[in-house]
């Protein structure tokens, strides 16, 4: 069985493009992350496809934020889908809600903290409150760990502080903006190597570009594994 630890995004236009990428990966990778991006593009029957026809798990990045009864609806109807994870924002409110629209099922909720591609002057212009940026994802990712959250979003140079909030005992930590070593940052912020990243805490880290723009992916799939130690 491939290594799930590693989480591929699938961050390409359409579900056909999706597909042929993961058959290009093949055995190399287990796990798939389907975004907002793609969601018009026939994410969803993508997700029921690589999940029911190939045995992968899926990871739905949407990043929900809504009044409660909304998230809850939401909720429950993706999670039909027999997805493993999906995302909202760690607000306390919408992961109660998203708690109660994936009872009964093996949908596990991560709550997002703050998003890696921002910084503390993007929060500035958000007006989120002053602060040590660090700081901040620790507080967030411990109400939405208190509120019910499966797990949370963070960049790895978080996720040492959050693995050690007692509200994270047992849970998930899953790390995105993850470049190997000698990569492009792109339009990350808080990046972290592989193996930075599980050092640091993460059970589970993304990767996207740096394996499908690859020209063997799956090869490049495989060296990210083998960097993850």
């Amino acid at each position: 069985m491939p290594d799930d630890r590693l989480i591929v995004a699938l961050d390409v236009p359409n579900a056909v493009e999706g597909l042929q990428l993961a058959q290009r990966l093949g055995d190399a990778v287990s796990f798939y992350k389907i975004g907002l991006g793609m969601l018009t593009g026939g994410g969803l029957a993508l997700a029921n496809e690589l999940k029911q026809e190939h045995g992968k798990r899926i990871f739905l990045d949407m990043k929900l934020f809504d009044i409660g009864a909304t998230v809850e609806a939401a909720v429950r109807g993706l999670a039909q889908f027999d997805l493993d994870f999906l995302t909202v924002h760690g607000d306390p409110h919408v992961v109660r809600a998203a708690r109660e629209g994936a009872a009964g099922t093996g949908t596990k909720i991560l709550a997002v903290t703050v998003l890696t591609s921002l910084d503390r002057e993007d929060l500035d212009a958000g007006l989120t409150k002053a602060g040590d940026l660090a700081e901040i994802v620790a507080e967030r990712a411990a109400r939405a760990l208190e509120a019910g959250a499966d797990g949370v979003i963070a960049s790895a140079r978080e996720a040492a502080a959050i693995r050690a909030l007692p509200e994270a005992a047992g849970r998930l930590i899953v790390t995105p903006g993850i470049r190997p070593a000698g990569s492009d940052a792109g339009d990350q912020k808080r990046i972290a190597t592989p193996a930075g990243a599980m050092a640091e805490g993460a059970d589970h880290i993304v990767v996207g570009r740096p394996i499908w723009q690859a020209a063997d992916p799956a090869a490049a799939a495989r060296a990210v594994l083998a960097e993850m130690g």
